[in-house]
């Protein structure tokens, strides 16, 4: 073992008299470990909200989605075949996109009507997996139902209409037929076959699906369609493969990623991850002017030993390293401690949560508020490494300038009144 560590590990004991140094030590090793363990917990509370929100976009939303620059899309059957031979699209699928207004009884809401073809769309999107009531093969028309094409509603539209699997429900569409009296909107009747439950209230309050054939029939598209929604590999590898796409099929088509379609709610989740990691860090900031204090005492305190040390023949650089090593001992110490503590309470959040409330009698984490099922928790080995080598390299600039400190010391004038 080299003598500088050797004499750094002996200098961090508790003797009788340095006990106050040595308390000082350990606050600033705990405070070292609270700053890790807070940016762990939140780091993986916000990764794991952030990862949710994700897979509740990417539920009802295509990974691409390609629609046609001048509105409707006619030959989209080569263009789709087209698009399922580019490297990394699984899947494809049409779809048209449209607002309408249901009414039932005296009730109506606007919606998003959207016109897929079952059999492909559960390749692209999981649709089919937040139908809650019902299913999707119900969109066709079925046998003894009044012979009425199906619909899929949000579980948030069918509370606010008042609505259930079986239910008749009328479609209006604002753009109708020209008459003598003027423009009358077209409706047609439908049947709920079915009620999903996306978990974002946006999706379930405003969206609803048919089929491609009866969307067409019934905004008169023809064999048009509004675009292709696509399936890829790997979700956050989308940019390339947008950009290939519009230079594959030029002005005519226009293609978007789930990114780009999301940028604004994703961009402020990034931005408020940066932003807690820049605040949680001021912790271990404070912690190393803590270590910078405990050194500062352990280099007034051995004045003497450094002195002897020097008329020995030890260079200033070995005294810088004895109280380097020092500090970097209790900024490593803090930090594993932080990382362990941090992993332990980012993997078992859920239960203490419910152990909180239960104590307390208060609800932090109402779950039909936030429209989630558990408390999301995703720790990241990337954040756990970033984490773990800021504390340490904020607590080695720490012991900078005390160990400095303490290799100018000149042994004539540390012993001058021993």
């Amino acid at each position: 073992m080299p003598f500088e560590l050797l004499i750094g590990l002996r200098y961090l004991k508790a003797k009788r008299k340095s006990t106050f140094i040595s308390i000082i030590t350990f606050i600033s090793t705990a405070g070292v470990a609270l700053g890790v363990m807070a940016l762990i917990v939140v780091l993986a509370v916000m990764t794991g909200f952030e990862r949710d929100l994700q897979n509740k976009i990417l539920g009802t939303n295509a990974h691409i989605v390609v629609i046609g620059s001048g509105g409707a899309m006619n030959n989209y059957r080569p263009v789709m075949a087209q698009l399922q031979q580019l490297p990394g699209v699984q899947a494809a699928t049409p779809f048209i996109y449209n607002q309408v207004m249901l009414s039932t009884g005296r009730l109506v809401s606007g919606v998003v009507l959207r016109g897929i073809e079952p059999s492909t769309d559960r390749l692209v999107t999981r649709l089919s997996h937040t139908i809650v009531q019902g299913s999707m093969d119900g969109l066709e028309p079925q046998p003894g139902a009044g012979h009425d094409p199906g619909i899929l509603i949000g579980r948030e539209l069918a509370r606010h209409l008042n609505l259930s699997v079986g239910d008749r429900i009328n479609v209006v569409s604002p753009i109708g037929t020209i008459t003598p009296l003027g423009m009358l909107p077209k409706l047609q009747p439908f049947r709920v076959a079915g009620i999903f439950n996306t978990g974002m209230f946006e999706y379930d309050s405003t969206l609803a699906y048919v089929s491609l054939d009866q969307a067409q029939k019934f905004f008169d598209l023809g064999d048009t369609v509004t675009g292709i929604q696509l399936r890829v590999t790997d979700v956050y590898g989308t940019p390339p493969l947008v950009r290939r796409i519009n230079r594959l099929f030029g002005p005519e088509l226009y293609a978007r990623d789930w990114m780009q379609m999301n940028k604004n709610i994703l961009f402020a989740l990034k931005t408020e991850k940066v932003v807690m990691f820049i605040i949680l860090t001021l912790i271990v900031l404070v912690a190393a002017f803590g270590i910078a204090s405990t050194l500062f005492m352990v280099v007034m305190e051995k004045a003497r030993d450094i002195a002897i040390l020097k008329a020995m023949g030890a260079r200033s650089l070995s005294i810088m390293k004895i109280f380097v090593l020092e500090g970097l001992i209790i900024g490593v110490v803090g930090t594993a401690l932080g990382v362990l503590s941090g992993l332990l309470i980012a993997h078992n959040l859920e239960p203490i949560i419910d152990f909180v409330q239960k104590v307390t009698g208060k609800n932090f984490f109402n779950k039909d508020i936030y429209y989630l099922d558990h408390f999301p928790s995703q720790v990241v080995a990337s954040d756990v490494l970033m984490i773990s080598v800021t504390a340490v390299v904020i607590s080695f600039v720490a012991t900078l300038y005390p160990a400095w400190q303490a290799s100018r010391m000149l042994p004539a004038e540390a012993l001058r009144y021993e």
